[in-house]
């Protein structure tokens, strides 16, 4: 998306996000507000919007959680339409690729579309261990990989712990960020492991966003039970 307006409403969420400031949000948030869930359209039409995106992404977490989400869509530039509703886009874009290809891999791996994530971004460094230091053996380009479960463990239950996009070798890289790296298998067939925000899952929630007379609104969002 190269509108700029559109541009200076992610800045304006950034910043919103950056202050955890819950009025600057309402403002941004559009009085149609929807929340597509599991189980259809789970917005109270009772309640202010900004109160119906609170509880969809969980906004009052003791965590921060909602915030982050919040930061991490205003850096997030991609988007795609969503054809049931007349004007509205969503982020981040789901990835391209050949879904009847993909099935044939879930059926000859035996594995889950739960397994499998893409790159954040541009390539993908992947280290021989989980060290930050560790040697890259291979770089991972706009393909698809394998996330392994560790070592002892169930696979997930949903999604790979794969986070926000980032880069390979900055502050979530390997070894040196908050979450712990992730454990894949390269096209090549080698494990090895990546940042756990260079890569993103296949199933993942998105943030939708609608342009109206005002400007850019969050329109609603995608994801929960």
């Amino acid at each position: 998306m190269t509108d700029p307006s559109f541009e200076a409403f992610r800045k304006q969420l950034g910043e919103a996000a950056g202050h955890k400031d819950r009025a600057a949000l309402a403002r941004l948030v559009a009085p149609s507000f929807f929340w597509l869930a599991a189980q259809g359209d789970k917005a109270d039409r009772k309640k202010p919007a900004i109160d119906n995106l609170a509880a969809a992404i969980e906004l009052d977490a003791v965590d921060g959680g909602g915030w982050e989400l919040l930061a991490s869509a205003a850096g997030d530039a991609t988007l795609q339409p969503l054809p049931q509703r007349k004007g509205v886009q969503c982020a981040p874009a789901a990835p391209v690729f050949d879904e009847k290809a993909f099935e044939q891999l879930l059926r000859s791996s035996r594995t889950e579309v739960f397994e499998w994530a893409y790159p954040a971004r541009g390539s993908v460094a992947v280290r021989a261990s989980a060290a930050a230091d560790a040697p890259v053996t291979e770089t991972l380009t706009g393909i698809l990989v394998r996330v392994l479960p560790e070592p002892d463990q169930p696979p997930p239950g949903g999604a790979p712990a794969a986070g926000a996009p980032g880069s390979a070798d900055g502050p979530g890289g390997p070894g040196g960020g908050a979450m712990p790296p992730l454990r894949v298998v390269t096209p090549a067939g080698k494990t090895g492991f990546v940042a756990a925000d260079a890569v993103l899952p296949l199933i993942f929630e998105q943030l939708c966003y609608v342009k109206d007379a005002g400007g850019w609104k969050i329109a609603g969002y995608l994801g929960g039970e």
